[in-house]
């Protein structure tokens, strides 16, 4: 069985032009997912959609079978998924010990290690980071969290190859090995061939492949 599907979606701003035109998809757990588009292809609203940051115009985002809107879109956010934003939203008044301690019941030092930041930049605030600092914090936690769902949006667009290369095998490894089902939106065919699955999404539907 899927842990998240999206039944006949569609999304249109303001009852123009559909962004999703009548999409359906299902995703599992333990498989890594590419969804390929050019820019303004509705790649980040179909991201929104299945993490409850907005509800769809038409159609159902479903997850373990049940609709997210039945136990709340914030509920869904707080205990389903976790999130790798490209403007990294981070508490920016605190550390990056303090952001992935805030959705980890584990210590946060490890996952930061691994993400290649050191003990010093751990415990600066994060506005003194680097923009690819600031990512890998990002990453670091919603690796940290307990939620079965990881929703990356460009997650390694500022980040040099060699560090893209090692945060796309992370993903890989939190597919694989702890069972997650991890989303990722990317205009780069790089981290797609990596990925289990590859979606393609132009003119507002959603297809295998690209």
């Amino acid at each position: 069985m899927s842990i998240m599907k999206i039944c006949n979606v569609k999304y249109s701003y303001d009852g123009n032009r559909a962004i999703l035109d009548d999409i359906t998809a299902e995703f599992n757990a333990g498989k890594i997912y590419a969804i390929l588009g050019p820019s303004g292809c509705g790649k980040t609203t179909l991201l929104s959609l299945l993490g409850g940051l907005d509800s769809p115009s038409d159609g159902a985002v479903l997850f373990q079978g049940e609709d997210i809107e039945k136990k709340g879109l914030a509920w869904h956010r707080k205990n389903n998924v976790a999130f790798i934003f490209q403007n990294y939203n981070l508490i920016d008044y605190m550390t990056p010990l303090e952001n992935v301690a805030l959705t980890s019941k584990e210590p946060p030092l490890p996952v930061l290690e691994r993400l290649g930041l050191t003990r010093e930049e751990m415990k600066r605030n994060v506005l003194k980071l680097s923009g690819g600092q600031q990512q890998r914090v990002a990453i670091a936690r919603a690796l940290a969290s307990d939620a079965s769902v990881i929703l990356a949006d460009e997650p390694t667009g500022n980040l040099d190859e060699d560090t893209a290369s090692s945060i796309v095998s992370i993903l890989k490894e939190c597919a694989h090995e702890m069972n997650k089902c991890v989303i990722v939106v990317t205009h780069s065919n790089d981290i797609a061939k990596q990925a289990d699955v590859i979606m393609g999404l132009r003119k507002g539907k959603l297809n295998r492949g690209f």
